[in-house]
């Protein structure tokens, strides 16, 4: 396999992993609003861990595959910075205070997080796309 080969090969693979952790976040948020009422505490929290599981592995696959440089990539690193502090910061919060309207701030970070990875999934498929 040549270098473009190689590069294209990753470029996909990686746009592979960033699909799986953006179904992580969306796994995530339905089983933690739409299940909530169908499922009982035992399989919510298969569910749950089917999704930190998926999560993680999405991210170590990730981190493999990137052996390529993704250019221009600020808007993503912007978006999951966003994310980190609305969706994990009010959950934070809420916890430490009971301050429990802040849980109105909670989706957009969800949403920052699920548009990153979607951008970089993008991003990466492009990248494969050019070098084809």
């Amino acid at each position: 396999m040549n270098a473009q080969n190689l590069s294209i090969n990753i470029s996909k693979w990686a746009a592979v992993f960033a699909f799986q952790a953006a179904l992580s976040v969306a796994a995530g948020a339905f089983g933690a609003h739409a299940l909530k009422s169908m499922l009982d505490s035992q399989a919510l929290g298969w569910w749950s861990t089917g999704s930190q599981y998926l999560m993680y592995h999405s991210l170590a696959g990730l981190v493999v595959a990137l052996a390529v440089f993704v250019p221009k990539s600020n808007a993503v690193l912007l978006l999951f910075c966003l994310g980190n502090v609305l969706f994990a910061g009010s959950l934070y919060t809420m916890a430490l205070t009971g301050v429990t309207v802040l849980g109105a701030v909670t989706p957009l970070g969800g949403v920052c997080y699920l548009s990153a990875w979607l951008l970089l999934v993008v991003k990466l498929w492009r990248m494969a796309a050019v070098k084809a």
